[in-house]
């Protein structure tokens, strides 16, 4: 199971929000690239990125910030954030992005979605971020009527490498993973899942190892990276074994 350590990129640095308010940002590096090269030093075989100002505005923000990371490092790296067309996924796979995360544009133009992962096979992951069980979009600024599982399924056997499932109300705060929806949503579709939002402790990652067999790909932690409340060290040896 991989263990994703994520950079949330606003205003060029890297940031952590609480329930994905874009109010709620605690600064915790000025400079991603440097963040990025310790996550590489502590041993992460992968990187979780988020441009939040480009998921708001619907167009990449954190351009050049990204650029820098990807100069400064080799891992693979995923990003999200403001990716609505296929002319802007060619962009960040040419730039040197392994994978590309559809979030809004998921909901909104399923039949993209579709079209990017025959265009860019392997490299399309769908995010689907939830609030009291429906997809939330736009940065998390509005909530659709439609459930997490029923947009999920519309991906089945397209291609999608695999799904980043976020419980927006675990995010930022540190009150675990909300494992009954990650767990069901992972046993009902045959699309890996990477569960992310509220990871807070060894605890919670071994709880979440425990479903691997689920069809749980990986997880994605920040907030508990940061503040040392999870040893890198000791995650990564649980996560990898």
């Amino acid at each position: 199971m991989i263990l994703f350590p994520a950079i949330d990129l606003k205003d060029g640095a890297c940031v952590r929000l609480f329930k994905g308010d874009m109010d709620k940002a605690t600064v915790y590096n000025a400079d991603p690239a440097d963040q990025a090269r310790a996550f590489e030093k502590a041993g992460f075989k992968w990187l979780h990125l988020v441009d939040l100002n480009g998921a708001i505005k619907g167009k990449p923000i954190n351009e050049a910030a990204v650029a820098s990371i990807l100069a400064a490092i080799k891992l693979p790296v995923q990003l999200g954030g403001g990716i609505r067309d296929l002319a802007t996924i060619q962009r960040w796979i040419d730039a040197g992005i392994t994978r590309v995360i559809l979030g809004t544009i998921a909901l909104n133009d399923p039949e993209l979605v579709k079209t990017a992962c025959k265009q860019f096979p392997g490299k399309i992951v769908v995010g689907i971020d939830a609030r009291e069980g429906y997809v939330a979009v736009e940065g998390w600024a509005k909530t659709s009527r439609v459930k997490a599982l029923d947009l999920a399924l519309r991906f089945e056997d397209c291609g999608v490498a695999a799904i980043v499932f976020t419980d927006i109300d675990r995010d930022g705060v540190m009150t675990g993973v909300n494992l009954e929806s990650t767990v069901d949503l992972a046993f009902a579709l045959t699309t890996p899942i990477i569960a992310s939002g509220g990871v807070s402790s060894l605890s919670d990652l071994e709880e979440i190892k425990r479903h691997e067999g689920s069809g749980i790909e990986g997880v994605i932690s920040g907030r508990a990276l940061y503040d040392g409340r999870i040893n890198v060290g000791a995650a990564l040896k649980l996560m990898e074994g």
